[in-house]
């Protein structure tokens, strides 16, 4: 399955984007209201300056307290971003997801976003996928 086929499921939901001088508090209580785990902090919407996680705030505030959520996002925000494209597919993806330890990935083309995936939606794919392998062996053995 491709990641494009994966983005088609989930309809279009866009990519939630917050400005760069958002601060880290008004980043948790967007993730909170939205029941997401990542934003891209963007300038235009379009690019990706970079992510930030619900595990990147909860680390922070573990290291170093509640002052870190009057703080500008760009100050815990991963700015080396780990992106993919439509084209690719599952296991190339979630390989990369699982060697970098992170659940949230763009889907970037052409310096544009154009979609954001969550480790969640890869397994569910593949899963799907093998579902899909399943029956047709069975169908092959079983000759239908």
């Amino acid at each position: 399955m491709l990641v494009q086929q994966i983005l088609a499921s989930k309809g279009d939901l866009g990519v939630i984007t917050v400005a760069p001088g958002t601060t880290v508090q008004e980043v948790a209580e967007l993730l909170s209201a939205k029941r997401i785990g990542a934003v891209i902090v963007s300038s235009d919407g379009k690019s990706a300056r970079g992510i930030v996680s619900e595990r990147d705030i909860v680390r922070e505030l573990g290291r170093r307290g509640a002052a870190c959520l009057s703080e500008p996002v760009e100050s815990l925000m991963t700015a080396k971003i780990i992106h993919c494209t439509r084209t690719e597919g599952t296991d190339a993806v979630l390989g990369r997801m699982t060697d970098g330890r992170f659940r949230h990935m763009p889907v970037i083309e052409e310096g544009q976003m154009v979609g954001l995936i969550s480790i969640g939606d890869v397994v569910k794919a593949r899963l799907m996928e093998l579902a899909a392998e399943k029956e047709a062996l069975e169908g092959m053995i079983k000759g239908f």
